[in-house]
């Protein structure tokens, strides 16, 4: 019966530290893509006068092509890989949804508060945005695009060493 135990808790142990890990270059990743999409953001609304949810959205399929590359080939690479066609579609639709989660705020902010050229409103409701579809990127990639890696794989490439207790 302890052994059981200990073998179900040490299981659990390896599923939290793997979420940690991923978790953790996901927001290196997801850092990066924030300072993508609010440079880009800043260039094309307050520069070339472009609406703001527009540029919400260009700048968020620019940062999208990086974070895509950095999550595929460091956040999740102990994941399964399905084919380069089939995560990009899914990554895409994922990306749309967040996008809509995204533009949204930005909406609110711009048409129904009327604060859309007003650059910290702007700031705000952009990264509000973020937020908000960073939590539903984060939760959707690693149940659609990326799927749970083998154990083989697990163990072959931890990215914590091992123990002689595991």
């Amino acid at each position: 019966m302890l052994q059981q135990r200990e073998a179900l808790g040490r299981a659990e142990y390896g599923r939290f530290r793997q979420l940690i890990a991923e978790f953790a270059k996901f927001a290196v990743i997801g850092v990066i893509g924030v300072l993508i999409t609010n440079g880009v953001y800043d260039l094309v609304d307050i520069h070339l006068g472009i609406e703001p949810v527009e540029s919400a959205t260009v700048a968020t399929v620019v940062a999208a092509i990086g974070t895509y590359l950095g999550n595929r080939y460091w956040s999740f690479r102990l994941r399964q890989r399905t084919g380069v066609v089939r995560e990009v579609v899914i990554f895409a639709v994922l990306n749309g949804i967040g996008l809509l989660i995204q533009d949204a705020t930005v909406a609110v902010n711009s048409y129904l508060l009327g604060l859309g050229h007003r650059e910290l409103a702007a700031f705000i409701a952009l990264n509000t945005g973020i937020v908000l579809a960073t939590i539903f990127r984060f939760w959707s990639y690693r149940r659609f695009v990326w799927l749970a890696p083998t154990d083989t794989a697990r163990s072959r490439t931890s990215i914590w060493p091992r123990t002689e207790h595991g």
